[in-house]
């Protein structure tokens, strides 16, 4: 069992930049692959992007090259997602989930309550 919880999210202008973190406790966090989504009202949850189990692999959604970045850093159990050049588009609820690597949500058993990012114009 893996307990994941998002932090980090907020309103920020197009064009802003904004850090999500997720911390995970419970299993060791090495054992898991993670992965961040997205929903924006009325839409089906979006893949954004995924890190391998130690780090040395990472997919993005091609919206989502270039401008997002993930990370993770072992001795804190965090994942990070780093997002640059914001958009409006962008603005949704974001998960953090964990399990298997991969761009389909069924891959992760695990998953956040989710943290509100808004970009206005």
């Amino acid at each position: 069992q893996v307990h994941v919880v998002e932090s980090g999210g907020g309103l920020v202008q197009a064009g802003g930049s904004l850090r999500l973190s997720c911390a995970a406790s419970g299993r060791i966090f090495s054992s898991f692959a993670m992965g961040w989504f997205r929903q924006a009202p009325g839409k089906e949850r979006e893949f954004v992007g995924a890190i391998s189990r130690n780090g040395d692999s990472t997919n993005y959604a091609d919206s989502m090259k270039g401008r997002f970045t993930i990370s993770r850093d072992g001795a804190k159990n965090t994942v990070y997602l780093q997002m640059n050049s914001l958009k409006p588009e962008d603005t949704a609820v974001y998960y953090c989930a964990a399990d298997n690597y991969g761009s389909s949500w069924r891959l992760y058993r695990y998953w956040g309550q989710g943290t509100q990012v808004t970009v206005s114009s």
